[in-house]
């Protein structure tokens, strides 16, 4: 079983960064890819940002490039979302998520945390 445990989320202004982690129990075939997904009110939940465990893959979906990036440390069994420039859009819950390959980090993952509220507001 994966745990994955996100913190990092809050309110901030527009145009302001914040830098979301997730915590991972252990590493293991089966949560090889790491992703990040989004569910804002009223709306389906999304898929933002992916990555790997084992190489330096990434990918994002289009409406958050060159805002969002994804990272990982290894070390420390953690992923990281930094979103800089923050838009009103972007207010949502933001959910961890572990799957065992590409194409299902990208649709329906394995793991998931329980979320973490980010709200975006002057």
């Amino acid at each position: 079983q994966v745990q994955l445990v996100e913190s990092g989320g809050g309110l901030a202004q527009p145009g302001g960064s914040l830098r979301l982690s997730c915590a991972t129990s252990r590493r293991t075939f089966a949560s090889d890819f790491m992703g990040w997904f989004r569910q804002a009110p009223g709306k389906e939940r999304e898929f933002v940002a992916a990555t790997r465990w084992s190489e330096g893959f990434t990918i994002y979906t289009d409406s958050v490039k060159g805002r969002f990036t994804i990272s990982r440390d290894n070390a420390k069994n953690t992923v990281y979302l930094q979103i800089d420039s923050l838009k009103p859009e972007d207010t949502a819950v933001y959910y961890c998520a572990a799957a065992q390959t590409r194409a299902e980090i990208a649709s329906k993952p394995r793991y998931w945390g329980q979320g973490t509220q980010v709200t975006v507001s002057s």
